[in-house]
């Protein structure tokens, strides 16, 4: 049995790691190399950092600050925000990151899954998502065991819906080149009201890729939940961990407790 991984994220705002519910009202947590390296020596399996600077100036200093969580941690990091071209991606990936996760870009442009896959391989594309549920009436999508509703994929923190429905976006996303999908539910993100596990356990029937959730862990509970009855094989998050309400090895050794296979 492949082990489920806990990855924790880490929004970053002009050099400095920032936790909001949906981007919105953002509190400084901390500096991300040094919570980077705190939660590697705690036992997280990767790290996700998500540029969220809006400047020029800020996306230099993401660049920076890559090469310096490259040079600090010895686990796998995904990094995210600003990537609009193979350029950029390659920008990322030589400065140290292991894997670039690509959104809105992908969204407006889905040939751009196709160009860093076709040059780096698939296991360095994440494609992200960040749906909401929205009334089933304006057309029906590939179920997703809800049919009250569909799930659309928004961009701009999702604040702007698009006519991409998330199962057949991502299996477009797949299809395109894509390593893993990350998926975000909008209405549960920073909510720490748990996972929609049914939304991910349909999402994990139809592609055939690894599905990181995201977006809405409150407890030990909600994050074994939507890894068991979900079937996500990861499951991120962040405001559990920069609040220190769960400790990463402590997570892992419930997990395990309920016979979800993870590495300590």
């Amino acid at each position: 049995m492949v082990a489920k991984r806990i990855i924790p994220c880490l929004d970053v705002k002009e050099g400095r790691t920032v936790k909001g519910i949906n981007f919105v009202g953002l509190q400084d947590v901390g500096d991300p190399v040094e919570l980077g390296a705190y939660y590697s020596a705690c036992g997280a399996d990767e790290l996700v950092y998500l540029d969220i600077s809006a400047t020029r100036e800020g996306r230099g200093t993401f660049t920076e600050l890559v090469r310096k969580i490259s040079g600090r941690i010895n686990i796998p990091f995904t990094v995210g925000g600003g990537i609009s071209s193979l350029d950029d991606a390659s920008r990322l990936l030589d400065a140290g990151a292991d894997k670039i996760s690509i959104n809105s870009s992908a969204i407006a442009n889905p040939s751009l899954i196709d160009a860093i896959a076709g040059k780096y391989g698939n296991q360095f594309v994440v494609v992200a998502i960040d749906a909401r549920r929205v009334d089933n009436g304006c057309g029906a999508g590939i179920n997703s065991g809800d049919g009250a509703s569909r799930w659309m994929a928004t961009t701009h923190g999702g604040s702007k819906p698009t006519d991409k429905e998330l199962f057949r976006w991502a299996l477009e996303a797949q299809e395109r080149g894509a390593g893993e999908i990350l998926f975000t539910s909008m209405d549960h993100d920073g909510t720490r009201a748990g996972y929609p596990c049914k939304t991910f356990a349909r999402l994990s029937e139809v592609i055939s890729i690894p599905v990181i959730a995201s977006g809405g862990a409150g407890s030990a509970a909600d994050i074994a939940d939507v890894l068991s009855r979900g079937r996500a094989d990861a499951a991120l998050a962040a405001s559990i961990f920069h609040y220190g309400e769960i400790g990463i090895r402590e997570l892992k050794e419930e997990l395990l407790a309920q016979g979800i296979e993870v590495r300590l």
